[in-house]
């Protein structure tokens, strides 16, 4: 190859026009010829710069082309075009329109990538109907009070004395059963809920399962009565026709009971079959307890006592219960379950009495937990940890009543809450509470020496984990959530639209 450089620096960098042999230029015309060399030559330049300026402005508006199908192909890649119908992005009334680009855009672009909410507007016999009739909800007493303040129940005056003067108007006596009414009432004044079911990704069933179900699970009630009021509701889903379209998978609903209430298999066994009926199984449950090997049902924390009002009353609770002088290692709130074989909970209730120096207990025997009282927060305040067998079923609504307290709970069974609430509690278990198997109790195990073996750095930063995670474990009080802070309705929503979506981006249907 040949370098540039090799040339002669002689030869001049622009050569003089070759003129033919025997071409002689008269002597009398070369003035002539010069003018007419140095018009041609300014002419020339002229164009030159003339195609260069036209070059140059062709390559610049090729570049402002390109960037602006870049930046077009990014907006149509993060903020679907509501003109797509694929996307489906619903325009509220505080639409902002730009007029300098073919894009509607909303306050909630943000908020709302993963969709927006259709909320069925039921027949009033599936929800606002049975409040109406709340005194025909229980065969002993009336349930009115249980569900006044919007399903919050009555103010809890009676823990006004333990808790920072300003926080007690978010204090309430609720009811362990109300998730229902809970999240319908939050749900319609969701940022991204639509009133267009065309542009909507989920579709939320606001019937009132377990208040329906609650009043026919005693005394001589048939199977048929159970089951009733889930048949018409499901008669009635299924003739709609984004069910249809869909089969159930984009649809949800809050059924406020344990998933075992609605899975009777015969007729003679406890429930409703609500969740075994046809148009049921595809739908997403939000449940107090889940059966852990169904993809459908999800686990959401029990109904607590604290509603918080603002992101302020979390931030003082928070510091509130950080800073309690615990006097007793551990608790147990509970009562004995004489009927039940090799009662563990009675082997508790003994265990903490016996060791009354570093364990405080509440006798919840008969009905005097059950109305609320304000010892049950005042030990949860005081210890260290509190033990929290199975209920009823594998889980309990002290658990949650435990650790809004800052309480470390310690766990017998790993489907108390391991296997429950996974949007809710951290992933490492060991991070925010103790795992003490229920037959190393039985046979012998202490649970105050397994418990004293943890240093007080130890505690100190389990506990911290437990009021980190406080904020999700509460309902607030206001129907638009707190201003920044996400409480339990706002995971289980962010939740269930991140299923739906990973349901439509994997084809995870059957």
């Amino acid at each position: 190859m040949i370098s540039i450089s090799s040339q002669s620096s002689s030869e001049p960098h622009s050569r003089r026009p070759k003129i033919p042999p025997g071409d002689v230029l008269p002597r009398k015309s070369s003035f002539n010829s010069l003018n007419s060399l140095l018009a041609h030559s300014y002419f020339t330049q002229s164009r030159v710069w003339l195609l260069l300026s036209i070059f140059s402005f062709q390559i610049i508006l090729l570049i402002g082309l390109r960037s602006i199908l870049l930046s077009f192909n990014y907006r149509r890649h993060h903020f679907p075009s509501p003109y797509t119908a694929h996307h489906r992005v619903s325009i509220p009334t505080n639409t902002i329109i730009d007029i300098s680009h073919p894009r509607i855009t909303t306050d909630h672009d943000d908020e709302c990538r993963s969709g927006r909410i259709f909320v069925y507007d039921l027949p009033s016999r599936f929800n606002t109907e049975l409040i109406r009739n709340c005194d025909e909800l229980n065969p002993w007493s009336t349930r009115c009070d249980a569900l006044a303040n919007d399903g919050f129940g009555q103010k809890a005056t009676e823990i006004f004395a333990l808790v920072p003067k300003n926080l007690a108007p978010a204090w309430y006596w609720t009811d362990q059963f109300v998730s229902e009414i809970i999240f319908h009432n939050r749900i319609l004044k969701h940022k991204c809920r639509t009133t267009e079911p065309n542009n909507a990704t989920a579709f939320y069933i606001p019937f009132y399962a377990g208040l329906a179900v609650g009043k026919f699970l005693w005394y001589n009630y048939t199977a048929k009565d159970r089951d009733r009021h889930c048949e018409m509701l499901l008669t009635w889903v299924r003739d709609q026709p984004y069910y249809k379209k869909s089969n159930g998978w984009d649809h949800f609903i809050t059924m406020g009971r344990i998933s075992w209430d609605f899975r009777r298999s015969k007729d003679e066994d406890w429930g409703s079959s609500c969740i075994y009926m046809p148009g049921m199984r595809n739908i997403t449950r939000l449940l107090i307890e889940r059966n852990p090997w169904d993809y459908f049902d999800v686990g959401v924390p029990y109904p607590t006592g604290f509603h918080p009002r603002s992101d302020a009353d979390i931030l003082q609770w928070q510091e509130f219960v950080r800073m309690q002088n615990r006097t007793k290692l551990f608790c147990f709130a509970g009562a004995k379950r004489g009927a039940m074989k090799n009662d563990f909970r009675g082997l508790l209730l003994s265990h903490c009495e016996n060791e009354s120096d570093t364990c405080r207990v509440v006798d919840c025997s008969g009905s005097q937990c059950s109305n609320g009282t304000s010892v049950i927060l005042e030990t949860f305040l005081d210890s260290n940890f509190c033990l929290q067998p199975r209920g009823d079923s594998f889980t309990r609504k002290s658990i949650f009543d435990c650790m809004i307290a800052g309480s470390i709970p310690v766990l017998f069974w790993k489907r108390t809450a391991y296997y429950q609430y996974e949007w809710f509690l951290p992933g490492e278990p060991e991070s925010y509470s103790v795992f003490i198997h229920r037959n190393d109790v039985k046979n012998g195990t202490s649970i105050r020496k397994v418990l004293e073996n943890y240093s007080k750095e130890e505690v100190r930063k389990m506990r911290e984990k437990v009021i980190d995670y406080i904020p999700r474990f509460v309902y607030a009080r206001g129907y638009e959530g707190l201003e920044s802070i996400k409480d339990a309705f706002d995971i289980a929503i962010d939740g269930v639209l991140k299923r739906f979506k990973e349901q439509e981006d994997w084809g995870y249907k059957w």
